[in-house]
This record gives structure tokens, C-alpha cells and sequence, in this order.
């Protein structure tokens, strides 16, 4: 009887144990999406490479995953691989024949792992890829002889990324088989030293050296090379070889954050387009060539062993071809650096320019004129020098028909160019925040000398589209400052107590409007039916402005005004607009801070230092808002002056209490206090 009743159970357990079983044997591909020919299996926890996936995959993903090792067989089922990427992983080492198979594998990610523990087995492996063109060892702790070790014989490799490793020199055997190589990448790592390492690369075109300790760049010599960014480094000089002839196809050369004392050195023949020397020490010395002046200084310098094959090299550091073929150049960008001026002709052997930037630097003055600037001016950055006047005549400023970008801010401008904006057709933008120049009045006789005057005017300029004149001390605005144009942008931003009511009406298109610490008390917004960005922090305004509610405002910067409350229908109504709101700095009533719960509940707006949003209560102690508990509070409808009466009555009745017990019973109080505290000591 037992043996029949387990026959019986074990029959209906077997239709559930061939699903089971079935189930178990099917291709497990819940951990990877599979799209074409291309298996994606990141972020699955994996420890080995998943089997049973299409044996024609062409690309497998295998990022952010546990795998250590890859055995001989772990990519056996998949011959037809072109890309296989196992960044993020825990890998050590590759077996030497694990890509045996794999005859077209072409690209190869194995950026981020532990490389550097097993790297000699890895390099036999890395041996049997005979199409490899592209490989990613970057972030594997490796250093300059496992470097060399993994890249022996990969002549089909045309971009390698060596990235965020411990390199530190470089000679010529470091790339030696890399023949085909293109672009290389060598940022992040220690090198100091490159001695000849790229010699055996005539084709690499791209080659990025940021974030490294090379001291020097001299005897540059790589004519095929396009792109070269040695930034953030601790360069101090940059010369290229002066006896070659051979035409550079150098296009960007990115010098930026070193410590370059002099321009660069650049080749005779070029193609320079883009050079970036910001963040340097960079300045001019052609003043020096008057020894009259400094008869002790020196006008040559002299570089000691350049290279193995020549002597020593002497230059003249003020002779101006000194500077190289810039006639291709379009940006200069020499932002923070210590130029005081320009060396005579410079700026005009740039026929091509469109952008310089010249942020922060010592600019004392500077002449559109003689400083023969092209047609092709689009940008012209000298913010935060010291210019105290610009000058140019009519015919330049006709030339530079094409400017269209002018930022003159922080500088000490008192006199500009008459006529300097409305002889710009393309303008697009200026900037003349904290400077000392006016806005001229229509009426007025302008002060003028030699073709210089002490005000701007921008009327009818038609494509002026921002306009930026913060910290000007400006008073008053003329009514027809701004007429017949067209602003979306205009900021007026510290200038306290300047009137602009009527001024800016007629600038229906504008879209941000910057009135902060102007000293306003109420204004009327209703007219700016475009408006999306209003600043008006740093004033005395006590409520939010009744003409906002009608507008489509997305950034409102309320800081620092004297506001106590918002109405919830305000904040309501606000709530459904706004994407980011600026709060702080306001004294808000702890008892009035429903507006707070109608911004916080709508996830939509950003209340930029929302933790710093403070309120105070009815003893004038300040509380964060959003901590703030309510039950300190009185009621709505009751008046706040019963708080006030109430605490001095309390506090009168307990006294009358005390008094009344003192007087009623007074044999009893001391003798209490003497049981208690005048007890009898032990000695």
C-alpha cells in the first residue's frame, strides 16, 4: 500500500518536473538585451562570460560586471565578435589563448579593471588579434614597462587610449611597433619625459598629453600631427624645430594651464587654426629691445641641447617672426594671462581671425586702428583688463562689419569711439557692466575729443539682441535709450536708485530682465509679455509684484528683499509657472509660510538653498523654513496682540502664587527648606 501511494504522488509530480526541467535547459538571456547582432550584458553581476548567446553576435557588452579572468574557452561560441567591451570589471588577466578564435575583432574596451596583475599572460593574448584597431587600457594601474610589454607587435592598432595610468617617461621604443597608430591618448598619467616616443608614429594625428608634468615642449617636430593638447601641465616653454621647412598640419594646438612665460615658438609653416594658451604667464617683451631703457637686459635666449643632432639654439626673443605662421589662425584664447600689449603687427598677421579672447589680463589700451584687426572679427573678449579708453576711426570700425560678440566689462572705460555700436551692423551682444560710461541723452552735446566721447548710445541698432550694463552707476535712463530695438536680454543689475520705468516699456521682446540691488520698491512687469528670467533681488520690495501673475515666468530671483509673506493664492498661481525660484535672504514670518508648502509640494520647481530659507517667530528667533514647526503659532482670525498680553499675565499669576503661599503659610517654607538642605553633618 505505501509503495502504491508513492507511485501515485511521483506521477503527479512529473508533468511539474519536465516543465522544471525544460525551463532550466533554455538559453538564459534575462541578463542581456539582445538588439541585431549585438548582445548587451552590463551591470548584471556576472563572474564569467554568459553562454549559450547567438553564436553570430558581432558585438558583446560585458560593462560593469564582476568577471576576474577570462579563461581560454570564454569567448569560444562567438568567432564572429568585431567589439567586445569589458570595462568596470574586476579582470586581472586574459588567458593567452582566450582570443584565439576571434580573427576579426577590431575593437576592444577593457578600460578600468586590474591589468597591471597579470599583464604579461594579457599580452600574449592581446598577440592573436591580427585586426585590432582599436584598444582601451585606460584606468589599469599600469606603468611604463608593462606598457610597453602589452603593445609589443599590435601594428594594426590605429587609437589606443592609455588614459589615467602611471607612465611617467616615454623614449623612442614605447610606441615602436604602433605604425599605423592615429590618435593616442596619454592624459591623466605622471609623465615628465617624452623623449623621441613618438618617432616611429608617422601617422598619428591626434595626440592628448593634459593633466601630466612634462616641463618643456621643445624640437616639435611632428608635421603630421592635427590636433595636440598639452593643457595642464607645467610647461614653460614651447618651441618647434627652427630648421625644418616642411609645411605643419597642425590645426589646434591647446596650451592652456601651464606656465608659459613667452608665446609659443611656433612653426614657419602651419595650418594653425585653433591655439588656447589661457591660465599662463604669458606676455610681451618687445619694449625690452630699447636697451636705452634697461641697457642690462638681455634681447636672446638660448636653448641647451634641444635635441641630439643639433647644437645649441639661439634666439631673438623680440625679432616678431619669432611667433611663427599664425596666418591661418581663426582663435586666439589667451584669458588670464599678463599681456599689456601688442607687438607691433601682430594682430594684423592674423588676417583670418574671428575669436580673441583677452579676459583678464593688463590691457592699459587698446587701438581697433592700429592694431589693424581683420574683417573676419566675430568675438572680441578684453573684459576685466584695464582699459581706460578705446579708440578707432570710422574706416575701422566699418571693417569690422562682422563683430558681433563685444564684452568690455570690468575695465575702467571712460571714453569710447563715437559712434562705436552703431557702426557695428551684425552686433549681437555687448557687454559694458562695471565701467564708468553713460548712456547718452538725445538732446545733449555729446563730450567729445578727437572722435572719443563719454557716452553709448545704442539706438535703432537693429540686431542688438543682449545688452548688459551692471555696476555702471547709473541714475537715470534717457526714455529713448532703447528705442527701435529689439533686446531679449537686458541687465541693469547694481546700479542702486536708477530709474528705468519708462525707459524699457517699449522692449516688449525682452525674455530676461536683470534689476537686482536697483533699489526698487514695486514695478510694473505687465508690459513684458515674453519675459521668462527676472532677477530683482538686493531691493525693498515687500511683496511679490501683482503683474507677475500673469506672466510665463520660469526663473524668479527673489533674495534679499524685505518680504515677510507670500500669499498662498500667489504662490499657487506662481507654483503652476515657475521652474526655479530664488528665496533667501528674506524676513519671513514663521506664521505666514503656507507659500512654502505650495512651492514644496509642486516637484516641478527648484527652490535654489532651500535649507537656508529662513523665517522668525513671534520673539524674533530664526528658524530654518522648512523645520519649522507651526504649533507656536496662533490661529487664523486671532489677533496677535493676545500673545503678547497673555505672556505677562501668566507670568504675573505664578508671582501673585508665590506670594500668596509665602504670606499664607510662612513657618512652613522654612522649615521645609531646612529638613532638606541643612542637614547635620558628620563632623
Amino acid at each position: 500500500m505505501p509503495v502504491a501511494r508513492l507511485q501515485r504522488i511521483l506521477l503527479c509530480l512529473l508533468p511539474m518536473w519536465i516543465i522544471l526541467s525544460t525551463a532550466s535547459s533554455h538559453p538564459q538571456h534575462s541578463i542581456c538585451q539582445l538588439v541585431q547582432r549585438t548582445a548587451v550584458c552590463n551591470n548584471g553581476k556576472l563572474s564569467s562570460v554568459p553562454a549559450r548567446l547567438p553564436k553570430d553576435l558581432e558585438e558583446l557588452q560585458l560593462n560593469d560586471n564582476n568577471i576576474q579572468t577570462l579563461q581560454n574557452n570564454s569567448l569560444l561560441d562567438y568567432p564572429s565578435l568585431k567589439t567586445l567591451s569589458l570595462a568596470c570589471n574586476s579582470l586581472e588577466k586574459i588567458k593567452s589563448n582566450t582570443f584565439q578564435d576571434l580573427k576579426l575583432l577590431q575593437s576592444l574596451n577593457l578600460a578600468h579593471n586590474y591589468l597591471h596583475v597579470g599583464y604579461q599572460e594579457t599580452s600574449h593574448a592581446l598577440k592573436t588579434l591580427p585586426r585590432l584597431r582599436a584598444l582601451d587600457l585606460s584606468e589599469n594601474k599600469l606603468d611604463d614597462e608593462m606598457i610597453a610589454t602589452l603593445l609589443q607587435n599590435l601594428t594594426s592598432l590605429e587609437y589606443l587610449n592609455l588614459s589615467g595610468n602611471l607612465l611617467e617617461r616615454l623614449d623612442e621604443t614605447s610606441f615602436s611597433d604602433l605604425h599605423q597608430l592615429k590618435e593616442l591618448d596619454l592624459q591623466r598619467n605622471i609623465m615628465y619625459e617624452i623623449d623621441g616616443a613618438f618617432d616611429s608614429n608617422p601617422k598619428l594625428q591626434r595626440l592628448n598629453l593634459a593633466f601630466n608634468y612634462l616641463l618643456c615642449l621643445t624640437d616639435f617636430h611632428m608635421t603630421q600631427l592635427v590636433v595636440l593638447n598639452v593643457s595642464h601641465n607645467f610647461i614653460e616653454w614651447f618651441s618647434s624645430r627652427q630648421d625644418l621647412n616642411d609645411t605643419f598640419l597642425l590645426e589646434t594646438l591647446d596650451l592652456s594651464d601651464n606656465r608659459l612665460f613667452f608665446f609659443p615658438f611656433l612653426p614657419d609653416h602651419s595650418h594653425l587654426r585653433n591655439l588656447y594658451l589661457s591660465q599662463n604667464n604669458v606676455r610681451f617683451y618687445e619694449h625690452l629691445v630699447d636697451n636705452s631703457t634697461l641697457p642690462n637686459t638681455t634681447t636672446t635666449v638660448e636653448f641647451y641641447n634641444m635635441n641630439k643632432y643639433t647644437g645649441n639654439v639661439t634666439v631673438q626673443l623680440w625679432d616678431e617672426s619669432i611667433h611663427g605662421d599664425i596666418a591661418s589662425l581663426e582663435i586666439l584664447d589667451l584669458r588670464g594671462n599678463q599681456v599689456q600689449y601688442f607687438p607691433q603687427g601682430f594682430i594684423h598677421k592674423m588676417p583670418v581671425l574671428s575669436r580673441l579672447q583677452m579676459r583678464t589680463n593688463c590691457l592699459e589700451t587698446l587701438n581697433l586702428t592700429s592694431e589693424q584687426f581683420s574683417g573676419s572679427l566675430y568675438e572680441l573678449d578684453v573684459s576685466n583688463n584695464r582699459l581706460n579708453q578705446i579708440s578707432a576711426d570710422v574706416g575701422m570700425l566699418t571693417v569690422l562689419g562682422n563683430l558681433t560678440y563685444l564684452n568690455l566689462s570690468l575695465n575702467n572705460l571712460e571714453l569710447l569711439p563715437s559712434g562705436l555700436f552703431s557702426s557695428l551692423p551684425s552686433l549681437r551682444s555687448v557687454d559694458l557692466s562695471y565701467n564708468n560710461v553713460d548712456i547718452c541723452f538725445p538732446e545733449e552735446s555729446e563730450t567729445k575729443t578727437d572722435n572719443r566721447t563719454t557716452c553709448a548710445d545704442w539706438k535703432n541698432i537693429a540686431s542688438l539682441r543682449q545688452l548688459y550694463l551692471k555696476g555702471c552707476n547709473l541714475k537715470i535712463i534717457p526714455s529713448s535709450a532703447f528705442t527701435g530695438l529689439s533686446l531679449t536680454c537686458l541687465d541693469l543689475s547694481d546700479n542702486p536708485g536708477v530709474i528705468v520705468q519708462e525707459s524699457i516699456k517699449s522692449l516688449r521682446t525682452l525674455q530676461h530682465l536683470g534689476l537686482g540691488n536697483t533699489h526698487i520698491k514695486d514695478f510694473d512687469f505687465s508690459h513684458f509679455q515674453s519675459l521668462q528670467f527676472l532677477n530683482i533681488s538686493g531691493n525693498y520690495l515687500s511683496h511679490v509684484p501683482p503683474s507677475l501673475l500673469n506672466l510665463d515666468i520660469k526663473v524668479l530671483d527673489l533674495r534679499d528683499n524685505n518680504m515677510s509673506t507670500i500669499p498662498v493664492a500667489q504662490a499657487n498661481t506662481l507654483a503652476q509657472k515657475l521652474q526655479t525660484v530664488f528665496l533667501t535672504g528674506n524676513p519671513f514670518n514663521c506664521c505666514q509660510i503656507e507659500w512654502f508648502g505650495a512651492f514644496e509640494t509642486t516637484k516641478t520647481i527648484n527652490m535654489v538653498g532651500q535649507s537656508h530659507i529662513e523665517c522668525k517667530d513671534l520673539f524674533q528667533m530664526r528658524h530654518r523654513v522648512e523645520r519649522f514647526q507651526a504649533f507656536w503659532c496662533y490661529q487664523k482670525g486671532e489677533p496677535i496682540w493676545w500673545y503678547f498680553v497673555l505672556v505677562p499675565i501668566c507670568l504675573s499669576f505664578v508671582g501673585i502664587t508665590i506670594i500668596v503661599l509665602l504670606t499664607s503659610k510662612p513657618k512652613k517654607l522654612p522649615m521645609s527648606i531646612k529638613k532638606k538642605c541643612l542637614k547635620r553633618t558628620s563632623y
